[in-house]
């Protein structure tokens, strides 16, 4: 059954095929078999491959087989066609028996392959779920004249290239005697020799050794006189004491010279030549040169069609774009700076004054370590786009990062080249983008970091903001120190309580808690409104949106600390506008009042509603911060008789921390029932319920324990809490009114609701001085120590009973 110089072939039944591989052994092998198209790769007899899978159809063709089973491998015509056709592939393709196959780290499988022998295609036997075609093998033809002679030459001449080639053992030589026929060894040979995808095409096709070993002795013969001239410029080299640079340089250039001679016009070379150029003018670092030069000797061993020579080549792709050692240079004009941030936003003013610090010291030591800022506050204060203006004011390139979701250490390390689909973090990538190693670099939504098997990428970030470490950034793609500590980083995130300490330690925070009325009013007509105008074709037009018709969008279309809502109702008076005038193209001019806001955006969602919910005891206003600024929160309680001993009942969805809160707020009230005045029958035996509405938003914190005292109190004494009064502060058991954060926020929620009275821990009276003016002015901010003082301005004078 085996034939000298290639497989033969025995007919079993309909359904099977006997061949026997170049190792003699005999294969029975499915007369139809799953297609793998393959992208400039060629796979010979007797010569074992790896490949990588990641496509669908791919993927179902190996699972069609299970190890040591039969595929058809086939080099599509087109590499760059994602799901090829029958068209779209070459009709001459490889058995091969799949010797291993193993699930990749990241996507889709690794398999290791051997070709067993040449075929061609036939018809389609089915499209789906994966590609299954016939075939008719094509065994190797008789021996022509001069076969052996030829194969003679060509074994010299193998023996004399890695005889001259240093990364070549001399073990290959004991190897390539070994080899029993002709065809085996072309196969063998065109397998590890810089041969293109088309010509290792022509080579499986054509049956005839001798043709195959012809072609091969002249690919052989041009390598050892490239591998002879390497040999003597490196003892040339050498011998004139050249460093190792210069010494490559020199090598390179006179290679070039030897291949234009010699008529070698190998992609390969072109490929790695031109890569080596590349990363000269990168100005790579001394490590990073050393792991780059190793890559680049490997690519340039590497036969033309390789599996790993994409993986190399996108890697020095990498290297090679990096700003290894290219930057900006800083604007340092403080005037400049003030002008560009004042025209870019409104307000802000103790932001300003710390980058305009920086700017300062910066001038003052270059040297100097930039401070890594984190901007704290609710959505649709300026946060991202003040980073924007930051980076626009010192003239520097802007990369952003968002992090919101990220639960994978390797999104800011990178992965391992091992993993199939391997590529940096998005630090190296924003880097890259960026084409700078001093940029301004925002990491957006830090406090949405994740964690779960994967890593924790919050800890993969204390590397990145450590000015101490991140002078060499390591990432797991690139594996070569980056320096940092170029960078200007910048943070943005809503809130404090998700960030990680330690992250948390190695930032600066300033906190954004907000806009008044006024500066919204400000911000509209300074920015939004010729933002919008322009947006919608409108800056020609002569509009006239009256103060009173924004005043009336802020208060009562949306109840925000930033101005993302405002602009969405800006945006939308805008779009009737443009509707209105492309009905009526000779309008000129249009005018935006009230009356136009209530008919464009309908009835107002916000309509203040302070008074009449806390006109009835049991209710109280408590202040709190969230994610998205500050906030009222309403308090009802009530007592229900019945049962033995006062039970607690708390509903709304409240955290740990408040139904603690809520204890001592009743055990307080217990105690001091005498002074309170409160009768028997209010604390006879039964349930007081607490509830804070809006069920579905989870609520906790220790704010709230003014409030629900004054709740309690209220609920069972039958006193109104006084209308238009919001309160905030913690509450200890001996009565004290312990201090708690996020004052200017409370403030602003509180301004925003129309309270006119507010009450404050009197230790929270240092954080006034961040409360704008104009805040502090429309409210009565009255300072306490103890719960009775508390409760004398809280409650109503009245005692009568109400109904």
């Amino acid at each position: 059954m085996f034939s000298i110089e290639g497989p033969s072939v025995t007919d079993l039944n309909a359904n099977e095929i006997e061949l026997a591989d170049p190792s003699g052994d005999l294969l029975r092998v499915p007369r139809v078999l799953p297609v793998l198209p393959v992208r400039d790769v060629v796979v010979f007899p007797g010569v074992t491959v790896p490949l990588t899978i990641g496509r669908k159809r791919s993927m179902a063709a190996l699972e069609e087989v299970a190890e040591e089973g039969f595929l058809l491998v086939v080099t599509q015509r087109e590499a760059s066609a994602e799901n090829p056709t029958p068209a779209e592939l070459h009709t001459t393709a490889t058995v091969v028996k799949v010797l291993r196959a193993v699930e990749a780290q990241r996507a889709g499988r690794q398999a290791l392959v051997v070709g067993v022998a040449r075929v061609k295609l036939e018809q389609v036997a089915a499209m789906d779920p994966a590609l299954k075609m016939e075939f008719t093998p094509i065994p190797d033809a008789e021996p022509a004249p001069g076969t052996d002679a030829t194969w003679r030459r060509v074994t010299q001449l193998a023996h004399r290239v890695i005889s001259l080639r240093e990364d070549y053992p001399d073990e290959w030589k004991s190897f390539i005697d070994s080899i029993p026929t002709a065809g085996m060894l072309a196969d063998l040979l065109v397998s590890n020799l810089a041969v293109g995808t088309d010509e290792a095409m022509d080579l499986l096709r054509n049956p005839q050794p001798l043709d195959r070993l012809i072609a091969i002795e002249e690919h052989l013969q041009r390598e050892v006189t490239i591998a002879q001239t390497q040999k003597e410029l490196r003892d040339e080299a050498e011998s004139e004491g050249l460093d190792q640079r210069r010494r490559e340089r020199m090598l390179r250039s006179r290679m070039r010279e030897i291949q234009n001679e010699i008529g070698e016009t190998d992609a390969g070379m072109q490929e790695v030549d031109e890569l080596h150029e590349r990363l000269e003018a990168a100005g790579l670092p001394e490590e990073a040169s050393e792991q780059a030069n190793r890559e680049l000797k490997r690519l340039e061993a590497l036969p033309q069609h390789a599996p790993d020579r994409h993986m190399i080549r996108t890697y020095l792709d990498w290297m090679a774009d990096l700003p290894w050692s290219y930057e900006t240079e800083d604007n340092l004009d403080l005037a400049h700076a003030q002008a560009t941030l004042d025209a870019d936003h409104y307000g802000l003013e103790r932001i300003k004054n710390r980058i305009l610090e920086f700017l300062a010291v910066r001038k003052l030591a270059p040297d100097a370590k930039a401070p890594i800022l984190c901007f704290v506050g609710p959505p649709g204060v300026g946060k991202t786009s003040l980073g924007k203006s930051i980076a626009h004011c010192m003239d520097r390139k802007f990369a952003r990062a968002s992090l919101g979701g990220v639960r994978d250490e390797a999104e800011i390390r990178g992965h391992r080249r091992t993993y199939v689909g391997a590529m940096p973090g998005r630090i190296i990538q924003s880097l890259k983008r960026a084409g700078s190693r001093n940029p301004l670099f925002l990491l957006d939504e830090v406090d949405k970091l994740g964690s779960d098997f994967r890593g924790d990428p919050s800890s993969a970030l204390l590397e990145v903001l450590d000015p101490e470490q991140n002078h060499s950034f390591s990432d797991h793609y690139i594996e070569s120190a980056f320096d940092l500590s170029k960078v200007l980083f910048v943070a943005t995130a809503n809130s404090l309580s998700t960030i990680p300490p330690a992250l948390l330690d190695r930032m600066e925070v300033i906190e954004l808690s907000g806009y008044t009325e006024s500066e919204k009013l400000q911000i509209a007509k300074t920015h939004l409104v010729p933002k919008q105008k322009e947006a919608h074709g409108l800056a020609d037009i002569q509009i006239d949106l009256k103060e009173s018709a924004l005043y009336k969008i802020s208060s009562e279309y949306t109840s925000e600390a930033g101005v993302r809502n405002l602009e969405r109702f800006i945006a939308s008076l805008m779009r009737k506008a443009a509707r209105g005038i492309a009905e009526a193209p000779e309008t000129k001019s249009l005018e935006i009042d009230e009356a136009f806001v209530s008919r464009s955006l309908g009835p107002p969602p916000h309509l203040p509603e302070m008074a009449e919910r806390t006109n009835i005891p049991g209710i109280a206003v408590g202040l709190a911060v969230t994610a998205n600024g500050g906030d009222i929160l309403f308090i009802e309680a009530t007592s229900l008789p019945g049962g033995k001993g006062i039970r607690l009942r708390l509903t709304g969805q409240i955290g740990d921390v408040m139904k603690e809160s809520a204890e001592a707020a009743l055990s307080w009230v217990r105690t001091h029932a005498d002074e309170l005045g409160l009768s028997e029958e209010a604390l006879s035996p039964g349930e007081i319920h607490l509830h804070i509405p809006a069920g579905a938003v989870p609520k906790d914190g220790p704010s709230a324990g003014v409030a629900l005292v004054t709740a309690i109190v209220s609920a069972l004494s039958r006193r109104n809490a006084r209308p238009l009064l919001a309160m905030t502060g913690e509450i200890s058991l001996r009565g004290r009114v312990l201090p708690v954060g996020g004052i200017k926020g409370k403030l602003f929620a509180a301004s925003r609701a129309g309270i006119h009275t507010v009450v404050l821990p009197r230790r929270n009276e240092k954080d006034l001085t961040e409360v704008p003016e104009e805040v502090k002015a429309q409210l009565d901010i009255r300072l306490v120590d103890e719960i009775g003082e508390a409760l004398a301005i809280t409650l109503s004078a009245d005692d009568s009973p109400t109904a």
